[in-house]
């Protein structure tokens, strides 16, 4: 799917070593990713790191031919709401591992990053030439930036303007996209007509104003759900997204910095098992669905069709759904806490205020809970056993209007480091850790 849909570039959050093998002999460059939780193993071990980099990176280029080109240390690291944990293991960790590249002979291939949020700098003045790093973490910023720049890697951040107006319902909507509508914010007689363009160049100025102002940038994650939100739908999602590949291809960049942009676009497929707690949104990234097909019209200009094409020979289960029995009552004790339970183990972000299967009745709802339980469990048949409330058909409940869909889950069959995996078992969870990088180079 990759291929046929010209992607050049991918960034992992993780080294998953069937992921990595796929990726080998396919020319596409990699950005290798360790999580958070092991920034305090690599960062306290130099033997931990080598280990780290022999069985991540080492042993792939040479042995799968795979093109890794950067490794990302940790994950937004210094997000506030991680109240510090990171922040005196970062440097260290990314020292360690930038050591056993060099050590392992692939140092100047290979190169170091530590993708931040945009949340590690602010403006004084509410403009971008005010931009400067946060005063809490001020110093292990400037380390770290210096490390970047004495090392030859990018300072890699994550934008997201639908994130900003999640957060503030005042924030104006015109200003997340790119068709030019919005009232422009004049920064000394420098305008700027979208969030994205002034985000960066407030790290640019950050940059700048303590002399790193050459340092290369790139945008590690930017991207719009399509979904578990009243403002994230595949309307916003596509106008986004397309707006954005239009704004960065032709390669004038911003005010500050006038050259081409390098940009991950968030992201490859859905997650059904990424974490919630920022929003029912999180679950609904992807530029295709869970099962790689199309959500919406996007020219990414890197087909002849400038259209996606979507993952072929994907296999699925039996065409057969788990919902609420015609025969049982709404108010029957159990459905409450049933629903609580399928929830709670499977998938229910499609449902509510402003999502798209937020139209459904009580018992779609309630069906709707039943078969992403049901699904997420291979369909089991033990897995539409709620008590008195539940049935299996074949009878597709998926509304004839709108976008919301009752899913069947894909065949359960994976393989990984040399693990299969059957029907009648887990599968590894559905989580995509691709993104797309969309390069200004690759203009035809």
């Amino acid at each position: 799917m990759l291929r046929e849909n010209g992607i050049q570039k991918v960034k992992l959050f993780d080294a998953d070593y069937g992921i990595l093998k796929a990726l080998g002999k396919t020319g596409i460059e990699v950005m290798v990713g360790i999580p958070n939780d092991m920034l305090a193993s690599v960062g306290g071990s130099m033997k931990a790191a080598e280990k780290w980099v022999a069985k991540n990176v080492s042993e792939h280029i040479s042995s799968n031919n795979v093109n890794i080109r950067y490794v990302a240390v940790g994950n937004e690291p210094f997000l506030e709401t991680y109240n510090g944990s990171y922040l005196h293991i970062t440097l260290p960790a990314l020292s360690n591992i930038q050591s056993a590249l060099i050590k392992a002979g692939i140092g100047s291939q290979v190169k170091v990053t530590v993708p931040l949020n945009a949340d590690v700098y602010a403006s004084s003045n509410t403009y971008p030439s005010g931009g400067d790093f946060r005063t809490d973490i001020f110093d292990p910023m400037l380390k770290i930036v210096k490390f970047l720049n004495d090392s030859n890697s990018p300072f890699t951040v994550n934008i997201y303007p639908f994130i900003s107006l999640y957060t503030d319902s005042n924030f104006p909507v015109e200003y997340a996209f790119f068709d030019g509508n919005a009232t422009p914010l004049n920064d000394g007689g420098t305008l700027y007509y979208n969030m994205f363009d002034a985000n960066l160049d407030t790290l640019a100025h950050a940059l700048q104003k303590n002399g790193f102002g050459n340092l290369p940038i790139i945008v590690g994650e930017i991207g719009w759900p399509t979904d578990g939100d009243r403002n994230a739908n595949i309307e916003y999602a596509r106008r986004f997204n397309q707006g954005f590949m239009s704004h960065i291809s032709g390669g004038k960049g911003t005010p500050m910095r006038p050259i081409p942009i390098d940009a991950y676009l968030f992201s490859l497929i859905d997650e059904d098992e990424k974490s919630i707690d920022p929003g029912n949104f999180e679950r609904h990234w992807g530029i295709f669905y869970f099962d790689g097909q199309v959500k919406y019209p996007l020219n990414l200009g890197t087909t002849n069709s400038g259209a996606l094409i979507p993952a072929k020979g994907v296999q699925y289960l039996e065409r057969k759904w788990c919902v609420m029995k015609l025969s049982a009552p709404l108010d029957d004790p159990q459905v409450a806490q049933s629903v609580s339970y399928a929830c709670g183990r499977a998938d229910c972000t499609s449902l509510g205020y402003g999502t798209s299967c937020g139209n459904l009745d009580a018992r779609g709802n309630i069906s709707y809970a039943f078969n992403s339980y049901f699904q997420k469990n291979n369909q089991l048949e033990d897995a539409c056993k709620f008590p008195n409330v539940s049935v299996i058909t074949k009878t597709d409940p998926t509304p004839t209007v709108g976008n919301c869909k009752f899913p069947i889950m894909i065949q359960p069959y994976y393989e990984s480091a040399g693990r299969r995996f059957g029907c009648g078992q887990m599968p590894l969870p559905l989580v995509s850790v691709l993104l797309l990088l969309l390069l200004t180079v690759v203009q035809l």
